[in-house]
């Protein structure tokens, strides 16, 4: 595209505690010609996920660190606008695991990069419910907790978009009970009333460890995890005989050197409760997205799944969208997303 620019978002400096929008910078820059087996991509819509966060620090974490000067990850929708791929033809609406923050994205579609279907779903949900957050649910219910009806199930950070997945698949799968650990009154009120979970607790609370063994009285089955290790440790006593530990993230543990970080002390319930503990790469589990997102969509059509987003205009929002992930009082909460190059409301 002669003469055509994008706008993107880079890391300005590694970034040491909470992310603030200062530690990123905004750039316009020329668009490349794309080489053989390239197509471009105008991005509709950017996420913000706080498992990027990992990477924005000097140390490796399950993905290498990001240098300064490189686009910040995200995952986006958009719709080729160029191409030099005959697998992507012009026009063709995707979702990129690799997009990043920015306005375009060029691939030579290596990685996650998927056409979508059309499974009556808003773009959006290729984000959410059906993209990485909605598939991390599922996989790491189905497949690493191997979910089971009746089971108890705990969730943290509930109000996210994993965890509020996680918690109405597993009441659509049978659970006997799911609580989800969240902060403020809103985000607890909308899982107990919208999203169908039994009960929400708010991790802050003073009584935090009473008020959990009363929401379990017979233990927990399920823990499936997004803050970190401090609250898996104060949940561990809690864990039912055979009970299964889902590490999906560590919000709680991003902003911290690993040597700053909690570490685990109640390691003897694993032995006396024969417990098990797996961490989740939900891109092991590629092959069967499209089957999974096909069930999801079904839920979403139907009204039984419900999901929350929260939408800004243009990636030059993305650094503060971000850095609100992890300050923990923003009255915003659900899928985070930027919306870019025009894409319909």
């Amino acid at each position: 595209m002669a003469n055509a620019t994008l706008t993107r978002v880079v890391l300005a400096h590694h970034i040491s505690g909470a992310p603030t929008p200062a530690d990123f910078r905004i750039e316009t820059v020329p668009i490349p010609e794309l080489a053989e087996h390239q197509f471009l991509v105008a991005n509709d819509y950017v996420s913000a996920d706080p498992g990027t966060r990992s990477r924005l620090s000097p140390g490796a974490s399950y993905a290498p660190p990001l240098q300064p000067g490189a686009t910040i990850d995200g995952f986006s929708v958009g719709r080729v606008v160029e191409s030099r791929n005959e697998k992507f033809a012009v026009g063709a609406l995707l979702t990129l695991g690799a997009g990043g923050w920015a306005t375009h994205s060029i691939s030579n579609g290596r990685g996650y990069v998927a056409a979508l279907p059309d499974l009556g779903v808003p773009a959006t949900a290729w984000l959410g419910a059906l993209g990485v957050p909605g598939m991390t649910a599922y996989f790491g219910l189905k497949r690493v907790a191997e979910m089971r009806a009746g089971a108890n199930v705990l969730v943290t950070s509930a109000a996210g978009p994993v965890g509020a997945t996680t918690g109405q698949l597993a009441k659509i799968w049978g659970a006997g009970k799911v609580v989800g650990l969240a902060g403020g009154t809103d985000k607890r009120r909308w899982l107990t009333e919208e999203a169908g979970f039994d009960a929400a607790i708010d991790y802050r609370a003073a009584d935090l460890d009473a008020q959990l063994a009363a929401a379990f009285p017979e233990g927990v089955d399920v823990l499936f995890d997004n803050v970190g290790n401090a609250m898996i440790d104060r949940v561990l006593p809690l864990m039912r005989p055979r009970g299964r530990i889902v590490v999906s993230g560590m919000v709680a543990d991003y902003n911290r050197t690993p040597a700053e970080a909690p570490g685990l002390h109640n390691t003897r319930e694993f032995i006396g409760r024969r417990l098990r503990m797996e961490g989740l790469v939900v891109f092991d589990d590629l092959p069967a997205f499209p089957a999974a997102q096909a069930e999801v969509a079904a839920l979403i059509r139907s009204g039984q799944l419900k999901t929350r987003e929260v939408i800004r205009d243009g990636v030059e929002a993305l650094p503060a969208l971000f850095s609100e992930l992890f300050e923990g009082g923003s009255a915003d909460f659900g899928r985070r997303l930027v919306r870019v190059n025009g894409a319909g409301a």
